[in-house]
């Protein structure tokens, strides 16, 4: 450019007013969010169904002799095959030649089989002591954008393909784990609703008994009164992944307990989920239970935290991740301790012992990570959260892209679609962060033992 020319103005100034109104749509009103909500409805539906078979339902890919003895089965391909030739009840999977490819209740079958007749030293079944209940994980963090379904939905199914059974509740009203799971949700009396509305009914029943003047029990509680849990769980795609799912409705739940709490002020509203799922034996069914929550620490996420054995924590490798980590924090610290002094000071009153809320383990895993450009911020972010951080950070890959296209999870992705090292170094993302936390799951039920044996 020569210094007769002059460099083109911002595209922000000259901007002429009445041209600009001249391309404005006549005032909005509120119905023209219904109009388009209705739209994005139809595309949610659409884009979902991506994943979909033509039936309309989504069905879990088979896995090859590769991927179950590398992945699954810590055996050698031509022992596997061995085995197979010497056992035809056993399943044989499908396909011609050396490969074969096997379901998901296949490998489930040849795990049980080889844990009885397999070597003594091999972890053919993953550990769990005899009796203990499952575990429940909360992956929560109130800032959006993290990687939270992501990292909820991808330890579900790190942990099913481990041979875990495993629960997954949809806390979050947008139903982003739901649509991941295949789930089919058209109320909120397909969601962990009724389960809030049961223990409160439960609450009001015991309470009337004493009281004077009873306190109501409406339509809705009644109702909610007659379900379970069994009711509102659904099974999925993945043979050992169960589902209670979210849909929009649920958010009523937030305006709802609230409500219910003012009504009958000693329910223990933050109890609600954790009593549905004890109480109904649920955690005898199930090895792992995972609560993907909303990006909020409202009365859906306090029953989650409150219900939780072990606290996930994502968050991205920058600054506005790592302080709002830190105001997370100190929100729970504010909510739980103000929680703990209210039913305490009730308690000492009573002469009745004192409430304490405990997590086993609390981890926040660095998301979405990029070495090249995040290292120094990730480690200042370790250094100050210390024994709190996942050694590993999940590192961004482009295969989590590509699979969250088809609303899917990397390992329903075949790895045929990839160069075989891509897809291993895609899904060693997700395997290296499933080892860290199932370190620590061991690690709690292992601890839980010994205190039982002393």
């Amino acid at each position: 450019m020569t210094s007769s020319e002059k460099a083109p103005l911002p595209p922000y100034m000259q901007i002429d007013p009445a041209k600009a109104a001249e391309k404005l749509a006549p005032p909005i009103d509120t119905t023209r969010f219904a109009k388009a909500a209705s739209f994005a409805a139809k595309g949610r539906e659409d884009l979902a169904k991506r994943g979909h078979a033509p039936d309309g339902h989504k069905h879990l890919r088979r896995f090859s002799t590769w991927e179950v003895c590398r992945y699954m089965i810590p055996v050698a391909p031509a022992h596997l095959r061995r085995v197979l030739k010497q056992n035809p009840d056993l399943p044989q999977g499908t396909g011609d030649g050396g490969t074969k490819w096997f379901t998901l209740d296949d490998i489930i079958s040849l795990r049980k089989y080889l844990a009885k007749e397999g070597s003594a030293g091999k972890e053919y079944l993953p550990y769990r002591p005899e009796g203990a209940p499952a575990k429940i994980i909360s992956v929560a963090n109130f800032k959006g954008g993290v990687g939270k379904t992501s990292t909820a939905a991808h330890l579900a199914m790190s942990a099913a393909l481990d041979g875990y059974k495993v629960l997954v509740i949809d806390l979050d009203s947008q139903g982003s784990m739901t649509s991941i799971m295949g789930g089919q949700v058209q109320d909120e009396w397909q969601t962990a609703f009724p389960l809030l509305a049961k223990d409160y009914a439960i609450n009001v029943e015991a309470a009337n008994r004493t009281r004077e003047t009873p306190l109501p029990l409406d339509e809705t509680l009644t109702e909610a009164r007659k379900m379970n849990a069994r009711d509102v769980i659904q099974s999925t795609h993945w043979p050992n992944i169960d589902l209670i799912g979210a849909q929009l409705n649920l958010y009523w739940a937030e305006f709802q307990v609230p409500v219910w709490r003012m009504q009958h002020r000693s329910w223990p509203l933050w109890e609600a989920l954790s009593n549905a799922l004890s109480g109904e034996g649920i955690l005898e069914e199930y090895d792992i239970i995972l609560l993907d929550t909303p990006p909020a620490l409202g009365y859906l996420t306090i029953n989650a935290l409150a219900a939780a054995d072990i606290l996930l924590v994502p968050l991205g490798a920058s600054f506005l991740e790592f302080d709002s980590t830190g105001r997370f924090f100190d929100m729970l610290y504010s909510t739980f301790a103000s929680i703990e002094d209210g039913e305490n000071a009730q308690r000492r009153r009573e002469g009745l012992p004192e409430m304490k809320f405990e997590w086993d383990a609390v981890r926040a895993i660095v998301t979405r990570f990029d070495a090249s450009q995040q290292t120094d911020l990730a480690n200042v972010i370790q250094a100050y959260f210390g024994d709190f951080m996942t050694t590993y950070r999940q590192e961004v890959t482009a295969m989590v892209g590509q699979a969250g296209e088809n609303v899917n999870g990397i390992y329903e992705a075949d790895y045929r679609d990839f160069n075989r090292d891509t897809y291993i170094r895609g899904r060693e993302t997700f395997d290296r962060t499933w080892a860290e936390v199932k370190e620590v799951l061991l690690g709690t039920w292992w601890r839980d033992a010994q205190m039982q044996d002393t």
